[in-house]
């Protein structure tokens, strides 16, 4: 049986862009071989498989590529620019998903793919730029009819998203100054499903509501949020794992702003971030904002936090 190796994987938009779809994503991977040796300055061959609806759906599309690997092991390719097998990278409908990467791996060049890793895209970041753009403020002013921007201080945070419901009335979403922790536990029950309640991947509240009042409960990520004073608020809570998307979609604004603030910290690139939403019974999802690729892990794992509020 084939040993299965953990790499470590990044998967990125890039700026070329035809149409209303993106013809190409970035994709990293840190090859490592059975003996968890680097694999350093040697041609590897991986498979790309574009899969809709769950990790175990159809291949949308399927290509296959055969990078160097650096002094560090690090491969670096362009999804759509393979030698396809099977489908056509720029007539995915990525409206039609979730849609999941999955990666296939031999290291020494050929075709026996050793490793294997499967990553879901919460969401394609130009569509979800696309969408949002009539409430993203270019220079600090507002605009669309909003009162507010992203990117202001606001509320005890920073916005990083802006909405109106139905009867015209403004909302958003701020982030927190600072993270609450560096290494926090998703919950101190770590193998006991909440279920529904707390699996919801846009309403972190609710979510985080659920984990507290958990039977047995006596610490938590949500914990942390829900009774955070920052700011001089007091209704903070852990976001969902959309809300964690959505935040990256505005990275670069929130960012900026970040470092105008006194005190204030910069969201982790290349840390594991909690989100509220819950995976399984002992699983629950993060997001890593360098690769805007979210994964679940065991809920024992410890964490970066940080905490949002809505208005």
């Amino acid at each position: 049986m084939k040993k299965i190796v953990a790499i470590c994987a990044a998967i990125l938009m890039t700026a070329i862009v035809f149409a209303q779809a993106p013809n190409k994503m970035s994709y990293q991977a840190v090859i490592r071989n059975t003996a968890n040796a680097l694999v350093a300055n040697q041609a590897v061959g991986i498979r790309i498989s574009v899969l809709q609806t769950s990790p175990n759906g159809s291949a949308v599309y399927v290509e296959t590529q055969t990078p160097t690997t650096n002094a560090n092991g690090l491969a670096s390719i362009e999804i759509g620019g393979g030698a396809v097998v099977s489908g056509s990278f720029s007539s995915i409908d990525w409206a039609n998903g979730p849609y999941f990467v999955k990666t296939e791996t031999d290291p020494t060049g050929g075709t026996s793919y050793s490793i294997t890793a499967t990553s879901q895209l919460l969401s394609v970041p130009y569509a979800l730029h696309a969408k949002t753009a009539e409430s993203i403020v270019v220079g600090g002013t507002g605009g669309g009819g909003f009162t507010h921007y992203i990117g202001e201080q606001f509320g005890g945070g920073v916005i990083f998203h802006l909405w109106k419901d139905a009867q015209g009335v403004e909302h958003g979403l701020i982030v927190d100054k600072t993270d609450l922790s560096t290494s926090q536990a998703w919950s101190n029950i770590t193998n006991l499903l909440i279920g529904a309640s707390a699996q919801s991947r846009w309403d972190g509240l609710s979510n985080s509501n659920a984990i507290v009042g958990q039977a047995g409960h006596t610490s938590s990520a949500a914990a942390l949020c829900l009774n955070s004073t920052n700011g001089g608020e007091s209704d903070w809570y852990l976001p969902s794992i959309l809300e964690l998307n959505m935040l990256w979609n505005n990275y670069y604004t929130v960012a900026r702003s970040l470092t105008q603030i006194s005190g204030a910290t910069q969201l982790q690139t290349l840390n594991r971030y909690w989100s509220s939403t819950e995976g399984g019974d002992s699983t629950a999802w993060f997001f890593i904002f360098s690769s805007a690729v979210a994964n679940s892990t065991i809920k024992a794992s410890t964490w970066y936090v940080r905490a949002v509020r809505a208005f």
